[in-house]
């Protein structure tokens, strides 16, 4: 009778599904030392199995199913299977440069087409710049007169479903915070929205590059947005609200210079071995100023460059930016930060495709 106990004990466990393979391996070393003639202990084992789940055990083992089971091979993460046993710091994403300011004709637009297309078509970072007005934090261009996109819980909204619909997708947000307010004050719309839910929260403060975890454990562990403030953060209030700087840097941002300078911008003083072992983010939206009536009123999108900046090759182009930077830093940029990312017709997923070493095969764009 000790041995049939033995036995339920183990298939106690093995019936709760992520215990099968641990409940497996003991009864396989204890078939060892109690099989008999007639039967071994292994065989008592399979049936009880099978009759408290209906599953063959044999069917069932990590060596059966390997064959048969989505692997971390065979799943597509963030759109490409070699993505999948890949540390988040080894990966080069495109970023869609105030991902909110969409509007076709305005000269303070940054993007096209929405949020939703943008995800959909293989964008997996998203940047915005965040305005308070009335108590309320706003998606605004410079300043809520200008441009005001709206209040920022409805676009987070937006980004939560989508993260909530591909459970095979990380995506990373990076929020401006303009008028410097206290990270405190992003956590309510990031909690209203379902956003936070899905918050990865780092173990430690900064992340070097080989802290990070791959996409597949975040996929698993649900930890499927990564959130970053630039100025303000504050991760013992709300440790998944990163400290953009202590983990990324940046290159010059809203850059006027064609040739974009692969130099460390933000933060400043970033000793060189740091900088090797942070990630980073090449900005590569080329501007230009706006002047109305004389006055000087700041810089907006070069629509005009805009195919020769997000094209594979050429002088200008974000291929060739990426190129540089990978010669001077040693590793391509994390995140590759455009305007208008559909100009180019995938130009810029190309681009990324090629420092991830993988073939870029979707269509693009909206």
């Amino acid at each position: 009778m000790r041995p049939r106990i033995v036995v339920l004990s183990i298939l106690s466990l093995a019936i709760q599904g992520p215990l099968f393979c641990q409940a497996a391996a003991v009864a396989r070393d204890l078939d060892s030392i109690v099989s008999t003639d007639k039967r071994s202990f292994l065989d008592d084992a399979a049936d009880l199995f099978k009759d408290a789940t209906g599953l063959d055990w044999k069917d069932n083992t990590p060596q059966a199913r390997k064959g048969t089971e989505t692997d971390s091979t065979a799943r597509a993460c963030n759109n490409y299977p070699e993505f999948c046993d890949r540390k988040y710091s080894n990966i080069t994403e495109v970023c869609a440069h105030n991902s909110m300011f969409v509007g076709k004709g305005n000269p303070s637009a940054n993007q096209e087409l929405d949020v939703l297309t943008q995800l959909n078509d293989g964008v997996r970072m998203l940047q915005g710049q965040v305005h308070k007005e009335d108590d309320k934090l706003y998606f605004c261009h410079t300043s809520c007169a200008l441009f005001n996109a709206g209040v920022i819980v409805d676009w987070l909204r937006e980004v939560a479903t989508w993260i909530s619909e591909h459970p095979d997708d990380v995506v990373t947000i990076l929020l401006g915070n303009s008028d410097n307010v206290p990270a405190s004050d992003f956590q309510a719309p990031l909690e209203e929205s379902g956003l936070a839910a899905f918050a990865y929260k780092p173990p430690k403060t900064p992340m070097a590059l080989s802290d990070w975890p791959t996409l597949a454990s975040m996929l698993d562990a649900k930890t499927r947005a990564v959130i970053f403030l630039d100025y303000k953060a504050d991760q013992k209030a709300v440790p998944y609200l990163l400290d953009e700087f202590s983990q990324l840097w940046e290159t010059p941002f809203s850059p006027t210079d064609a040739t974009f300078p692969c130099t460390v911008q933000r933060p400043e003083k970033l000793s060189e071995p740091d900088a090797r072992d942070r990630l980073y983010m090449a900005n590569h939206n080329l501007n230009r100023k706006l002047d109305i009536f004389g006055q000087d009123i700041g810089v907006v999108p070069d629509t005009d460059s805009l195919e020769d900046t997000n094209a594979v090759d050429g002088p200008s182009s974000l291929g060739k930016a990426a190129e540089q930077c990978t010669s001077d830093h040693g590793r391509p940029p994390n995140f590759l930060l455009v305007d208008y990312y559909n100009v180019g017709d995938g130009s810029v997923f190309e681009v990324a495709a090629k420092y991830n070493k993988v073939t870029y095969t979707r269509s693009c764009c909206g």
